[in-house]
């Protein structure tokens, strides 16, 4: 009997403690948010070359330096064909200086690149660029590859 009622009280005891080792944990693990956040990496890490604003383009090479600019300038793209794009968005020749100052955060004082196809005419380049000039915007740029 004396043994029985031993055993029945170390009995209780282990329950107890299996009661405790089995109830909330208080800690947090981070394994599966690092995890999450390295998937995340990845992804922007490949996602990132594919996110070119515009239309793509073959563009010419060059061994000129890049610009150096805090502000994000305004693009123009001229396709193969002469069709102009701001942004994604086809232009006409007569809406391209309306669209550019109504994307002009600064007025005329803003910079803007033009990105022309290698195999467009230089013609339709320069008459792109005389649109732009007269439109009142000064800061205008060619936009080339560099050289490998």
């Amino acid at each position: 009997m004396a043994m029985a009622a031993g055993a029945g009280q170390g009995g209780t005891k282990r329950r107890r403690r299996r009661g405790r080792r089995g109830g909330a944990i208080n800690e947090i693990n981070m394994t599966p948010f690092i995890d999450v956040v390295l998937v995340l990496l990845i992804i922007f890490m490949v996602a990132a070359p594919m996110m070119t604003v515009g239309v793509p383009l073959d563009l010419p090479q060059s061994k000129a330096s890049p610009l150096n600019s805090d502000v994000k300038p305004i693009t123009l793209s001229i396709r193969q064909t002469g069709q102009i794009f701001l942004g994604e968005d086809e232009l006409t020749d007569e809406t391209i200086v309306p669209k550019l100052t109504a994307a002009a955060k600064n007025g005329t004082e803003d910079r803007v690149f033009v990105r022309g196809d290698k195999r467009v005419d230089y013609g339709r380049v320069a008459q792109v660029m005389a649109i732009v000039t007269g439109g009142g915007f000064r800061h205008v740029a060619l936009v080339t590859e560099p050289e490998h």
